[in-house]
């Protein structure tokens, strides 16, 4: 991604901005795609794992030099007993290796000068009501 855009999104005077999820150009990531389980005779047996880019990130902060965009994650893994364990992660990213910023609103298109589209709720992505024939 370039400097510039990223930049204009996340802004020069290095403030936290989230959540969101980064995508990196690495296999950064390892996402569980199930859970662990014990099988009989004690076998234990694990979900498969997926490495990618992506990062679940709490907040995010880029350096004023552009020189290292720094990730916030909060992981929450629930133990068999019930008890749930959080952990805290920072991450240093080189902005070089960032492809796209993913954002669960529309916020951030302000800052690219950019409108909210105009989606309809119910609407289908490609797909466009025919005009009625009938008068």
């Amino acid at each position: 991604m370039d400097i510039g855009l990223l930049t204009k999104l996340l802004g020069k005077e290095q403030h936290w901005l989230g959540p969101c999820t980064v995508i990196l150009d690495t296999n950064a990531a390892v996402q569980t795609q199930g859970t662990d389980a014990i099988a009989s005779g004690g076998i234990k047996v694990y979900a498969p794992r997926t490495s990618s880019g992506r990062l679940t990130a709490e907040a995010v902060c880029l350096i004023k030099d552009g020189s290292a965009l720094v990730i916030a994650q909060v992981v929450r893994n629930r133990k068999q007993s019930g008890e749930e364990v959080v952990t805290h992660t920072l991450m240093v990213a080189d902005p070089a290796h960032v492809v796209a910023i993913e954002y669960n609103d529309f916020g951030p298109l302000a800052t690219l000068g950019v409108s909210p589209p105009d989606l309809r709720p119910g609407s289908l992505s490609g797909l466009q009501k025919r005009p009625s024939t009938q008068g």
